[in-house]
C-alpha cells in the first residue's frame, strides 16, 4: 500500500479543519443575523402600525361617510413591501393601501403578531377596539435579506479557502524542511555508505528517531567491518600455509611411485587447489564488500578489458573473443582493480559452465554496456534468479565455489551499475549471457 505524504495530510487536514470551523462560525453568525433581522422587521411592522393608526382614525373621523372604504393614493407607482387594511370591529374595510390584497389578511381580528404561509402580520386597535389596523409584510422579503446576509458571510470564505490552503501548505513545508532534508539525505546514500546521517534542526519528534538510526548504522558498520576483516584476514592467513602445503604435496606426488599413494596425493593436491581458489574468492569478496570500488577519476574501460581478456587467452587456449566499440575510449568511475576482479569472475564463470567447444564472447559498447556470452544449455528461470547468491552453482557436476557471480553482483551494486542475467543469450536459442551496464562518464577527454 502506497504511503501518503505527511505534508499533504497536514496541509489538507488543517485546511479542512479550518474550513469546517469557519463554516460552523458562519452558520452560527447567520442564525444570529437572521434572528436580529426578524426582530428589526417586526419592530418596523409595529412602528409603522403605531404611526399609521392615529392618522387613519383622524382621516376616518373627518369623513362624511366614515364607513365607506377608501384607497390611499400613492405619489408614484412602486411595489409595496408593507400593505395594510383598516377595518372596524365587524371586519368592514374602511381604509387600505393602494396595493393591498384583502385575501392575505386574517379574517378574525386580533392584536399582535401572526404568521401565515407567505406573510408576517401585525395588528393594533384604537378607539376601544372599534378600529383595527393590520399590516402585512411578505416573508420572501425577509428570506431575501437573510440570503444576502448569508452570501455576504460566505463570499469572503470562498476566497479565503484557497489562500488558507496555500498558506497552510507553505507553513507545513517550511516546518518540515529539515525532515525533507533528512529524507533526501537517506535517499541519496549508496548501499555501502553506513556513515551517520547529520541533518540540523530536526523536530523533537523526529530527532530521537534519527539518533536511533545513526546508532543502528554504526552498529551495522562495525558488524560488517568485523565480518569483512575476518574474511580477509582468514583468507590471507591461509594463503601461505596452503601454498607451502601444496608445494609439499606436489613434491610428494612427483616422488611417489605409481599406485594408490600417487592417486591419493593427486586428490589432496586438487583439494588444496580448490581451497586456495576459495581463499582467493573470499579475499575478492571482502574487497568487493569493503568499499573502495570507485576511482578518484573516470577510468577508460577498453584497455582494462583488453588486458584481462589477453591475460585469460594466454592461459586458456584463446577461447575468448573480444569485441570493442568504434569509440576510442569508454570511461566509467569504477576502480581498475575492481573492474579486473569483475571481468575475471565473469569470464571464469563462462569458461567453467559454458560449452567447451564454443568460445566465450566478451564485448563492450560505447554506452559502457559489458556483455559476457557463453554457449551451453538454457538455464531455467528459477535457477537464473538464484545464481548471484553466495555458494550457488548452476551445474552441480562442475567444481567451483559458487562465489563468482556473487562477487560480480557485489561489485556492480557498489559502483551503482546494474547486472542482468539472460538465458538463452541474445540472438540465440541457447547459451547464457551476463550484461553489466555501467554509468558511463560523458567526459571522454582526459
Amino acid at each position: 500500500m502506497k504511503s501518503s505524504s505527511l505534508q499533504k495530510r497536514l496541509g489538507l487536514g488543517l485546511t479542512l479543519g479550518m474550513t469546517l470551523l469557519w463554516l460552523g462560525a458562519t452558520v452560527g453568525a447567520w442564525l444570529v443575523v437572521q434572528h436580529e433581522l426578524n426582530e428589526a422587521f417586526d419592530s418596523a411592522l409595529e412602528e409603522t402600525a403605531q404611526r399609521i393608526l392615529p392618522l387613519a382614525v383622524l382621516e376616518i373621523s373627518n369623513r362624511e361617510e366614515s364607513r365607506e372604504a377608501q384607497h390611499i393614493a400613492t405619489l408614484k407607482v412602486h411595489k409595496e413591501y408593507l400593505t395594510y387594511l383598516v377595518r372596524d370591529a365587524k371586519g368592514e374595510i374602511l381604509m387600505q393601501s393602494h396595493d393591498a390584497n384583502p385575501k392575505i389578511f386574517n379574517k378574525q381580528l386580533r392584536e399582535g403578531f401572526s404568521t401565515t404561509e407567505k406573510y408576517r402580520l401585525y395588528a393594533a386597535s384604537a378607539l376601544r377596539g372599534t378600529l383595527f389596523i393590520e399590516i402585512a409584510e411578505p416573508l420572501g422579503h425577509r428570506r431575501e435579506a437573510a440570503r444576502e446576509a448569508l452570501f455576504a458571510l460566505l463570499l469572503p470564505l470562498l476566497a479565503l479557502i484557497p489562500i488558507s490552503l496555500l498558506g497552510t501548505w507553505l507553513f507545513v513545508r517550511i516546518s518540515l524542511r529539515s525532515v525533507l532534508a533528512y529524507r533526501r539525505a537517506v535517499e541519496a546514500r549508496g548501499a555501502g555508505d553506513l556513515s551517520p546521517i547529520k541533518v540540523a534542526r530536526l523536530p523533537a519528534e523526529i530527532d530521537p528517531l534519527a539518533d536511533a538510526v545513526n546508532h543502528l548504522l554504526e552498529r551495522l558498520r562495525k558488524a560488517l567491518e568485523a565480518e569483512r576483516s575476518f574474511t580477509a584476514n582468514s583468507a590471507h592467513e591461509l594463503r601461505t600455509p596452503l601454498a607451502a602445503t601444496l608445494a609439499q604435496i606436489q613434491r610428494l606426488h612427483h616422488e611417489a611411485p605409481e599406485g594408490s599413494l600417487r592417486l591419493r596425493a593427486a586428490k589432496i593436491e586438487n583439494s588444496l587447489r580448490d581451497l586456495a581458489r576459495l581463499s582467493e574468492k573470499l579475499m575478492q569478496l571482502a574487497k568487493a564488500e569493503g568499499g573502495g570500488l570507485l576511482a578518484e577519476a573516470p577510468q577508460d574501460l577498453i584497455p582494462l578489458l583488453a588486458h584481462v581478456v589477453d591475460e585469460w587467452n594466454h592461459s586458456n587456449g584463446h577461447r575468448i573473443g573480444l569485441q570493442l566499440p568504434d569509440e576510442a575510449s569508454v570511461y566509467s568511475a569504477i576502480d581498475p582493480d575492481a573492474f579486473g576482479i569483475l571481468v575475471r569472475n565473469l569470464i571464469e564463470n563462462a569458461l567453467k559452465y559454458g560449452a567447451v567447444n564454443q568460445p566465450v564472447e566478451v564485448s563492450i559498447t560505447g554506452q559502457a554496456l559489458l556483455r559476457v556470452v557463453n554457449g551451453g544449455p538454457v538455464v531455467p528461470e528459477s535457477v537464473l534468479q538464484q545464481l548471484t547468491e553466495r555458494f550457488v552453482r548452476g551445474r552441480s557436476e562442475v567444481s567451483g565455489s559458487g562465489l563468482g557471480l556473487a562477487i560480480a553482483k557485489t561489485i556492480v551494486q557498489g559502483v551503482g551499475a546494474t547486472m542482468t542475467l539472460v538465458s538463452p543469450a541474445t540472438g540465440r536459442e541457447e547459451g547464457f549471457e551476463v550484461r553489466v551496464q555501467f554509468c558511463a562518464d560523458t567526459k571522454n577527454e582526459r
